[in-house]
Protein backbone atom coordinates (compact mmCIF):
# COMPACT_ATOMS: atom_id res chain seq x y z
CA UNK A 1 0.00 0.00 0.00
CA UNK A 2 1.38 3.39 -0.98
CA UNK A 3 1.55 5.96 1.78
CA UNK A 4 1.60 9.70 1.32
CA UNK A 5 5.16 10.88 0.58
CA UNK A 6 4.91 13.97 2.79
CA UNK A 7 3.48 12.08 5.76
CA UNK A 8 6.29 9.52 5.69
CA UNK A 9 8.87 12.30 5.31
CA UNK A 10 7.59 14.06 8.45
CA UNK A 11 7.30 10.76 10.39
CA UNK A 12 10.88 9.77 9.63
CA UNK A 13 12.67 13.09 9.18
CA UNK A 14 11.16 15.56 11.66
CA UNK A 15 14.51 16.04 13.48
CA UNK A 16 16.15 16.92 10.15
CA UNK A 17 13.38 19.41 9.34
CA UNK A 18 13.87 20.89 12.82
CA UNK A 19 17.64 21.15 12.39
CA UNK A 20 18.43 18.62 15.15
CA UNK A 21 20.04 16.06 12.81
CA UNK A 22 21.96 16.48 9.56
CA UNK A 23 20.11 13.70 7.70
CA UNK A 24 17.73 10.77 7.76
CA UNK A 25 16.27 8.14 5.45
CA UNK A 26 12.79 7.01 4.74
CA UNK A 27 11.35 4.25 2.64
CA UNK A 28 8.74 5.26 0.10
CA UNK A 29 6.63 2.77 -1.81
CA UNK A 30 5.35 3.70 -5.24
CA UNK A 31 5.02 2.15 -8.67
CA UNK A 32 5.47 5.55 -10.31
CA UNK A 33 9.17 6.49 -10.33
CA UNK A 34 8.50 9.55 -12.52
CA UNK A 35 6.03 10.92 -9.95
CA UNK A 36 8.55 10.30 -7.16
CA UNK A 37 11.30 12.08 -9.11
CA UNK A 38 8.88 14.97 -9.71
CA UNK A 39 8.04 15.15 -6.00
CA UNK A 40 11.74 15.14 -5.07
CA UNK A 41 12.52 17.88 -7.61
CA UNK A 42 9.58 19.97 -6.41
CA UNK A 43 10.55 19.64 -2.77
CA UNK A 44 14.19 20.41 -3.55
CA UNK A 45 13.15 23.69 -5.17
CA UNK A 46 11.12 24.59 -2.08
CA UNK A 47 13.68 23.30 0.43
CA UNK A 48 16.72 25.07 -1.06
CA UNK A 49 16.21 28.33 0.91
CA UNK A 50 15.93 26.25 4.10
CA UNK A 51 19.24 24.43 3.47
CA UNK A 52 17.57 21.05 2.87
CA UNK A 53 17.84 18.58 0.01
CA UNK A 54 16.17 15.28 -0.94
CA UNK A 55 17.94 12.50 -2.81
CA UNK A 56 16.79 9.07 -3.97
CA UNK A 57 19.56 6.84 -2.62
CA UNK A 58 18.26 3.42 -3.59
CA UNK A 59 15.65 1.77 -5.76
CA UNK A 60 14.62 -1.79 -5.10
CA UNK A 61 14.77 -3.49 -8.50
CA UNK A 62 12.41 -6.30 -7.45
CA UNK A 63 9.86 -4.19 -5.64
CA UNK A 64 8.32 -0.80 -5.84
CA UNK A 65 10.12 0.98 -3.01
CA UNK A 66 12.86 3.57 -2.72
CA UNK A 67 15.13 4.86 0.01
CA UNK A 68 14.82 8.64 0.06
CA UNK A 69 17.39 10.70 1.93
CA UNK A 70 16.61 14.12 3.43
CA UNK A 71 19.71 16.04 4.43
CA UNK A 72 21.21 19.40 5.18
CA UNK A 73 24.27 19.63 2.86
CA UNK A 74 26.10 22.16 5.04
CA UNK A 75 25.59 20.18 8.26
CA UNK A 76 26.36 16.85 6.60
CA UNK A 77 29.47 18.31 4.99
CA UNK A 78 30.69 19.47 8.40
CA UNK A 79 30.18 15.96 9.84
CA UNK A 80 31.94 14.25 6.94
CA UNK A 81 34.84 16.74 7.09
CA UNK A 82 35.70 15.85 10.69
CA UNK A 83 39.15 14.22 10.56
CA UNK A 84 38.09 11.14 12.53
CA UNK A 85 35.02 10.62 10.30
CA UNK A 86 37.11 11.10 7.14
CA UNK A 87 39.66 8.56 8.43
CA UNK A 88 36.85 6.13 9.24
CA UNK A 89 35.33 6.46 5.77
CA UNK A 90 38.75 5.98 4.14
CA UNK A 91 39.14 2.82 6.21
CA UNK A 92 35.76 1.64 4.92
CA UNK A 93 37.01 2.06 1.33
CA UNK A 94 35.58 5.46 0.45
CA UNK A 95 37.55 7.69 -1.88
CA UNK A 96 37.45 11.08 -0.22
CA UNK A 97 37.38 14.16 -2.41
CA UNK A 98 39.75 17.02 -1.72
CA UNK A 99 37.34 18.65 0.70
CA UNK A 100 34.59 16.37 2.06
CA UNK A 101 33.01 19.45 3.68
CA UNK A 102 32.34 21.09 0.33
CA UNK A 103 29.01 20.51 -1.46
CA UNK A 104 30.82 18.64 -4.24
CA UNK A 105 32.65 16.51 -1.67
CA UNK A 106 29.44 15.69 0.15
CA UNK A 107 27.74 14.69 -3.12
CA UNK A 108 30.70 12.51 -4.13
CA UNK A 109 30.52 10.61 -0.85
CA UNK A 110 26.74 10.22 -1.15
CA UNK A 111 27.21 8.83 -4.67
CA UNK A 112 29.61 6.23 -3.25
CA UNK A 113 27.12 5.37 -0.51
CA UNK A 114 24.33 5.02 -3.09
CA UNK A 115 26.56 2.67 -5.09
CA UNK A 116 27.09 0.51 -2.02
CA UNK A 117 23.36 0.46 -1.27
CA UNK A 118 22.66 -0.65 -4.85
CA UNK A 119 24.85 -3.73 -4.48
CA UNK A 120 23.37 -6.98 -3.27
CA UNK A 121 26.25 -7.47 -0.82
CA UNK A 122 26.41 -6.62 2.86
CA UNK A 123 24.54 -3.56 4.06
CA UNK A 124 26.90 -0.58 4.41
CA UNK A 125 26.65 0.06 8.16
CA UNK A 126 28.86 3.13 7.78
CA UNK A 127 25.62 4.77 6.67
CA UNK A 128 25.29 5.77 10.32
CA UNK A 129 27.76 8.64 9.89
CA UNK A 130 25.69 9.86 6.91
CA UNK A 131 22.67 9.89 9.25
CA UNK A 132 24.45 11.91 11.92
CA UNK A 133 24.94 9.08 14.41
CA UNK A 134 27.96 9.53 16.69
CA UNK A 135 31.05 7.95 15.15
CA UNK A 136 31.68 5.89 18.29
CA UNK A 137 28.24 4.32 17.95
CA UNK A 138 28.76 3.53 14.27
CA UNK A 139 32.16 1.97 14.97
CA UNK A 140 30.73 0.13 18.00
CA UNK A 141 27.85 -1.27 15.93
CA UNK A 142 30.21 -2.56 13.24
CA UNK A 143 32.74 -4.01 15.72
CA UNK A 144 30.04 -5.68 17.82
CA UNK A 145 27.86 -6.74 14.87
CA UNK A 146 24.92 -4.95 16.41
CA UNK A 147 25.27 -6.68 19.80
CA UNK A 148 26.50 -5.50 23.24
CA UNK A 149 25.03 -1.99 22.96
CA UNK A 150 24.50 0.13 26.07
CA UNK A 151 21.20 1.63 24.90
CA UNK A 152 18.87 1.23 21.94
CA UNK A 153 16.62 3.97 20.61
CA UNK A 154 16.81 5.75 17.28
CA UNK A 155 20.03 3.75 16.78
CA UNK A 156 22.15 1.45 18.94
CA UNK A 157 24.45 3.37 21.23
CA UNK A 158 27.75 2.06 22.50
CA UNK A 159 28.58 4.95 24.81
CA UNK A 160 26.94 6.71 27.77
CA UNK A 161 23.41 5.21 27.97
CA UNK A 162 21.97 8.13 29.95
CA UNK A 163 23.18 10.69 27.39
CA UNK A 164 21.90 8.49 24.56
CA UNK A 165 18.46 8.16 26.19
CA UNK A 166 18.23 11.95 26.63
CA UNK A 167 19.15 12.47 22.98
CA UNK A 168 16.67 9.83 21.79
CA UNK A 169 13.96 11.44 23.94
CA UNK A 170 14.70 14.83 22.34
CA UNK A 171 14.41 13.35 18.83
CA UNK A 172 11.22 11.45 19.71
CA UNK A 173 9.64 14.54 21.26
CA UNK A 174 10.50 16.55 18.14
CA UNK A 175 8.87 13.91 15.94
CA UNK A 176 5.72 13.82 18.08
CA UNK A 177 5.38 17.62 18.00
CA UNK A 178 6.02 17.82 14.25
CA UNK A 179 3.50 15.07 13.51
CA UNK A 180 0.86 16.79 15.64
CA UNK A 181 1.49 20.10 13.88
CA UNK A 182 1.56 18.47 10.43
CA UNK A 183 -1.68 16.55 11.02
CA UNK A 184 -3.34 19.74 12.27
CA UNK A 185 -2.54 21.45 8.95
CA UNK A 186 0.88 23.08 9.41
CA UNK A 187 2.66 22.97 6.01
CA UNK A 188 6.02 21.22 5.84
CA UNK A 189 7.74 24.41 4.70
CA UNK A 190 6.65 26.08 7.94
CA UNK A 191 7.94 23.10 9.90
CA UNK A 192 11.33 23.19 8.15
CA UNK A 193 13.69 25.60 9.88
CA UNK A 194 16.53 27.37 8.12
CA UNK A 195 19.81 26.48 9.82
Amino acid sequence: MERNFETVMVEQCAPVLAGLKPANLFRHETRDRAALEGAVAGWNAQFAPKGLRLLILKECPRGSWYLVYLYRPARLGAVLAQPEVADFLRGEGYCLPGDPGSPAGCEALLAQLAGRLACDGAFPHEIGVFLGYPLGDVVGFIANRGQNFTCCGCWKSYSDPDAARRHFAQLNKCTAIYLRLFHSGRPILRLAVAV
